[in-house]
């Protein structure tokens, strides 16, 4: 499972950070790991040095053999907690996507 770490122009993309959203992922979907070809890890800050409430946004896109794409969107104050809400929402999908496939 490759993990892909993105970011815009208004948050560094440093090295330090892309391993811990790298281990973040790849600990909380290593039971997915057969499935998926791919994970995609954007993240932006949407009111540059302004600040607020939901300014930071996360979105993971999960590619699985064979289906298609998906993806969840997180909006939070901080880096972490807008990666760990998208984590928990993309475990909730990729759960139930899996799980339809199962029950056939």
């Amino acid at each position: 499972m490759k993990v892909q770490f993105n970011t815009d122009h208004n948050i560094k993309g440093t090295e330090k950070l892309e391993a811990f959203v790298s281990e973040k992922v790849n600990k909380a979907l290593k039971h997915f790991a057969e499935r998926i070809t791919r994970i995609e890890v954007h993240l932006s800050d949407e009111n540059a040095a302004k600040g607020g409430p939901d300014d930071i946004q996360c979105k993971i896109e999960a590619r699985l053999k064979g289906l298609q794409p998906v993806l969840v969107t997180s909006k939070n104050s901080s880096k972490e907690k807008a990666l760990t809400e998208a984590i928990d929402k993309i475990k909730a999908a990729l759960n139930s996507v899996i799980g339809k496939l199962s029950s056939h």
